[in-house]
């Protein structure tokens, strides 16, 4: 009897060691890329619920089985830099990323949709304060924000920084002056509530008005709380062109004495005359990180930026938000002297029509005034010849006709530039941009092409085509390096027990379409996306599945049970 049974344990025991396992979902046969920059091995992943439940050569059967033959299995991208704030009201699919592999939005890029005080509330509820698409703000927090898009239906993943341009506004409004000692102790507290309720730490964008008025002492204030919940500070710094290797100083400054990590957003050197700063700001930012501070980079790949009208006028003109701007533009004696500055070489602010060196390289995208649009496309050269005026008073025009700052894309950088920043080992990718649809009221307007193809620009043109850096590097870059930076759990990375957050593409088609003439065209080679283990994007189809949660930072102190 004993015999007996010790033969049965033992065939037991050779069963369960060769009956292959069961998962829900089994991704099989596939190019494994994991997000570590090791080398490409074939392999399969197995998924049960949101989770990766293994990764290897798995003998194993799957309720649902994807054959990835010829096709890369990587984890799924963060895009560190998005605007899809407003986008993903509109539309949760977020189509443009989506079909790019980005599984995880990244916002806050100065200013942050939370915490609204009652006034700011007030100012953003009106009609004038919303472009095409509208929508109820309800919401207060920074927290609620992001719980809101997730009711709706949201395809990706979603987290954001707190901006110290929203704190600023709670509490100063659009004045150029610094706070008082109780103001600041408040902006302190704000951004201590928000990282308790899981921002990924503070985020600034210095040439632009109120940001503009910050001082580095202010920014230090705030960092500080950051800091105590090992958050990041990142910062569109105050000047990328003529004062670049300032700015990145004051950046150093701010992480040190902040004791703070620091990511400068969408580096480059803007300007014709700036191009050959590149090695020393490599240099500023490799000596800092050799003396222990944790200096890290992102951009979009493309040679022009976007943003609007007002990054070509003085701040000071700015002062008092939109509607004081525009009055000033209206009085002849300020018109002339923001005239004047307009075409005055200067450190003293960012002026990027200067730095993009005519305005022919000034590409109006972005217009709120139905009237305004068919010069959509127009460049600000064009547009002020049918007017017959001089661009920059077009430009004061075209502001006080529209309503707004007018959406404007910048030519500034060097494509020789773009491929050095590429092989950084600390660069990442944001596209700067929504998540967007090329139907219905994104239509409207045209866009910069990073909305469509950031990140397939990269895998396409600068990995496959120019070989600039090879695909484990690529895919390290768009995953677990920011993941890692952003001190986010479970994600960035092909690894059993993280979030089964997938992007499955074919190397040798991924590509962008959208250019700067026809910007509305969604990339290609993108074959399957999942978001917490849920098909998303299947055969490059969107699926309409809506999985997406809200990610949190380190410092995140659940108080009651959220999503």
């Amino acid at each position: 009897m004993k015999l007996f049974k010790s033969l049965i344990l033992f065939l037991l025991i050779i069963f369960s060691c060769s009956s292959p396992n069961n998962y829900d979902i089994l991704i099989k046969n596939g190019a494994i890329v994991d997000g570590s920059g090791n080398p490409t091995y074939l392999g399969s992943v197995g998924i049960n619920a949101d989770t990766i439940a293994a990764v290897g050569k798995l003998k194993a059967t799957g309720t649902l089985e994807i054959d990835a033959t010829d096709l890369i299995v990587a984890p799924g991208f963060i895009n560190i830099l998005s605007w899809a704030t407003e986008s993903l009201i509109e539309d949760g699919r977020s189509q443009s990323d989506i079909k790019q592999g980005v599984t995880l939005e990244i916002f806050g890029e100065g200013w942050s949709m939370g915490p609204l005080g009652e006034d700011l509330k007030k100012e953003l509820q009106l009609p004038t304060s919303q472009g095409d698409i509208k929508y109820d703000i309800d919401w207060n927090t920074l927290d609620e924000y992001l719980q809101s898009l997730v009711k709706r239906g949201i395809s990706p993943n979603v987290a954001s920084f707190i901006g110290a341009t929203t704190v600023r506004i709670n509490h100063i409004g659009y004045e150029n002056r610094a706070p008082t000692d109780e103001e600041l102790t408040s902006m302190e507290h704000m951004v201590k509530q928000a990282m308790e309720d899981g921002a990924l730490g503070v985020g600034s964008s210095l040439i632009y008005a109120p940001a503009f008025y910050s001082s580095t002492e202010e920014l230090i204030a705030l960092c500080k709380v950051a800091s105590e919940y090992d958050g990041l500070y990142i910062s569109h710094i105050r000047s990328e062109g003529n004062r670049l290797l300032q700015s990145i100083d004051e950046l150093i400054r701010i992480a040190n004495e902040a004791n703070i990590r620091a990511e400068i957003y969408h580096l480059k050197m803007s300007g014709k005359e700036n191009w050959s700063k590149y090695d020393e700001v490599v240099r500023k930012i490799d000596s800092a990180r050799t003396t222990g501070l944790s200096i890290t980079t992102n951009m979009y790949t493309y040679v022009a930026g976007a943003t609007g009208l007002d990054a070509s006028m003085p701040p000071w003109v700015q002062e008092g938000g939109y509607n004081k701007w525009a009055e000033r533009l209206q009085d002849s004696e300020i018109r002339q002297k923001v005239l004047e500055e307009m075409t005055t070489p200067t450190d003293k602010w960012e002026n990027l029509m200067e730095a993009a060196g005519t305005p022919d390289n000034l590409l109006l995208v972005g217009f709120k005034n139905d009237s305004l649009r068919h010069y959509t496309g127009k460049t600000l050269t064009e547009v002020a010849n049918i007017h017959g005026k001089s661009p920059e008073e077009t430009a004061m025009d075209l502001v006080i006709a529209d309503g707004s700052r007018v959406g404007t894309v910048y030519f500034l950088m060097s494509e020789e530039n773009i491929k050095k920043q590429i092989a950084l080992p600390y660069m990442s990718f944001g596209s700067d941009a929504g998540s967007i649809v090329p139907e219905g009221v994104f239509l409207n307007s045209s866009t910069h092409p990073r909305a469509y193809g950031n990140f397939s620009r990269l895998l396409g043109k600068y990995v496959r085509d120019e070989q600039i850096i090879s695909i484990e590097e690529a895919v390290r870059k768009l995953t677990s390096l920011p993941a890692s930076n952003l001190k986010i759990k479970k994600r960035g990375s092909l690894i059993k027990g993280n979030f089964a957050d997938l992007a499955i593409f074919n190397p040798e088609t991924i590509q962008d379409h959208a250019t700067f003439t026809q910007p509305h065209q969604l990339s290609t080679g993108m074959v399957h996306v999942f978001v917490n283990g849920e098909l998303v994007l299947k055969d490059g189809e969107h699926t309409g599945a809506k999985p997406g949660r809200v990610v949190r930072g380190p410092g995140y102190k659940a108080i009651s049970p959220k999503n």
